[in-house]
């Protein structure tokens, strides 16, 4: 093989492995993790979820909300422990075998804490939902409304921005 075939040919490589990373950047950019609590849905950017495990052993704190479930260790690390659906003023969560527990990305500040869900639907690409226009008031964690081909309508929210809210933040009862 000549020289100039190979630089070629590690250029065309070199190229290749470039557009697959942007190509995986722009997946994961456009991917939401789906969610649901007491039959909603919402979607949640991949970023701002660390890590999504099975829900552990939770040690409650009296004195607090009742959507705020206890501590958990996780890996020696304890994290808090938010019941997603009561946050929201729903009835709470009945911890089964699907529940899942969704730790923040440590870009949601200092605090470890994690959501419980009711179960998690997998991902979800932005390319195949349909932006909802609502004009209703809602939270600043709220992103944007979308709806899927089936009707269903689901709910982005930010993480980071929802760990920062003063409501979130107010676990003392």
């Amino acid at each position: 093989m000549t020289r100039a075939a190979r630089l070629d040919l590690r250029s065309f490589q070199q190229e290749l492995a470039s557009r697959l990373a942007a190509k995986t950047t722009a997946q994961v950019e456009s991917s939401r993790l789906g969610i649901e609590c007491r039959g909603e849905r919402w979607l949640v950017r991949l970023s701002d979820a660390d890590e999504v495990i099975a829900v552990p052993p939770i040690v409650p704190v009296p004195l607090t909300q009742r959507w705020f479930l206890g501590l958990a260790n996780i890996r020696g690390n304890l994290f808090s422990v938010i019941d997603f659906a009561a946050f929201l003023g729903r009835e709470p969560i009945v911890i089964g075998a699907l529940s899942r527990l969704i730790l923040l990305n440590g870009r949601s500040g200092e605090q470890n804490a994690g959501i419980v869900v009711q179960r998690v639907l997998g991902l979800r690409n932005l390319a195949q939902l349909t932006p909802v226009d609502d004009s209703s008031p809602s939270a600043e964690w709220h992103v944007q409304r979308w709806a899927d081909s089936d009707g269903s309508t689901w709910q982005e929210i930010d993480l980071v921005k929802l760990a920062r809210d003063p409501a979130f933040l107010q676990v003392g009862a």
